[in-house]
Order: structure tokens, then sequence, then C-alpha cells
């Protein structure tokens, strides 16, 4: 039998590039996903039944809970990771929206293991602290995570679990080993474009990739 590593579910800042994921402690015991779609009906005088018409898909939802507890190491749990849940939720005032030119939080991509991820935005999250220490300190945490889509998976590029980028760029999240110059060959078939790569997320220790950093692949 082989030994398997369990693989962490993470949430990552898809509008900094080159930043570290946000780890769950624990991964989810259950998640729900929820699409819907928009009919309209129509006039049909005479008729029992008004006919309908098909005016959009709705972004997919995604809902989960997280848990946390640092209750062994006596350290807030705030501090280590529901926070950092949080920070995805707040305004980046270098991001404009394209509407109103406004800052707005970021969109983030939900990985977990190599098979599926899930582009979005957070749209709700509730804590719920649930243990103290005698400094009144929490140190136990769940939390109710509400992601929506922000991009069809179909139109996604299939390189790599985590493709998908604005104007045609791919995203790619770095695994054990993985070096730029071996990215640089997957990806453009030219170990010499690293550069590239380096350069696009302004990366400055070109010889030292984080597993779990996720990388925008320009194009060339």
């Amino acid at each position: 039998m082989q030994n398997a590593t369990l693989a962490k579910a993470t949430i990552q800042n898809l509008d900094r590039p080159g930043s570290q994921p946000v780890v769950c402690m624990f991964n989810p015991k259950e998640y729900t996903f929820q699409k819907s779609n928009s009919w309209k009906e129509g006039e049909t005088p005479a008729q029992n039944t008004s006919e309908l018409q098909f005016s959009g898909g709705k972004p997919a939802t995604l809902t989960m809970q997280l848990f946390f507890d640092t209750y062994a190491e006596g350290t807030d749990v705030r501090d280590k990771f529901t926070d950092k849940f949080l920070d995805l939720m707040n305004i980046d005032e270098n991001l404009k929206d394209k509407k109103n030119k406004f800052g707005r939080p970021p969109r983030v991509l939900f990985q977990w293991g190599q098979t599926w991820s899930f582009e979005a935005v957070i749209t709700s999250m509730k804590q719920q602290f649930t243990l103290f220490l005698g400094t009144g300190i929490p140190v136990r945490a769940t939390l109710d995570v509400t992601f929506q889509q922000v991009r069809d998976a179909k139109q996604l590029r299939a390189q790599n679990p985590t493709s998908g980028g604005d104007g045609g760029e791919r995203i790619w999240r770095v695994q054990e080993g993985e070096t730029l110059a071996w990215i640089a060959y997957r990806e453009y078939g030219d170990t010499a474009k690293w550069r590239l790569i380096a350069e696009a997320n302004h990366l400055i220790r070109v010889r030292e990739l984080t597993p779990g950093t996720i990388l925008v692949i320009p194009n060339e």
C-alpha cells in the first residue's frame, strides 16, 4: 500500500501574484456547490402554461465550514488563521472595480488537491469562537464561508489544474521540486523563458520557489 500525503485545502489571492496561500488547518468535511439559471415567462394567452425563455446562467456558489484550533500551542486563533481569511474580504485600494473605479476585495482561488479548483470572490464569512484561554484569547473557531464564481471553468486553459487568468494569462500552482525553468518548459516549450515568469511575478529569489505559491504565467 502506497503512502499518500493528505492534500491541504488552500485559498489563494489571485490579485497578488507570488503571495503565499492561506492554508486550511483542517480540510472541510463537506462542501455545497450550487448553480442556478434564469428563465423568463413569456406571455401566452389562452394557454395554461407560459413558455419559458432562457435568460442566462447565474454564478455558482461554493459554501463550506472550516475548523481551526490553536489551544495546544496557546496562541490566538485569529492571528494565525482566521484574520487571513478576513483579509481576503477587505477592500484593496490598489484593485480597481471596472465599473465604478473604486477599490475592491481580491479574487481568490479555492484549491483542494490537484483535480479541482474554484475561482471566485468571498461573498460572506461568519466566525464563531468556541474556546478561550483564561485571558479571553480565542483559541478555537469555525468559519462559515461562501464563495461566488467569477469565471466559468470551461473558459480556463486545462494545462495545469490551476490554470486560468485575465487577458489570456494562466496561473500555475508551484509543486515540490519545481523550478522556473521546468515551468517555462511546460508552458512555452523553452526553458530560457523562465525570465518572463520571474518578471511577471516580481520574483527576486528565482531559485527558491515555495510549494503552494501561485504564479501568473504571462503570454509570450
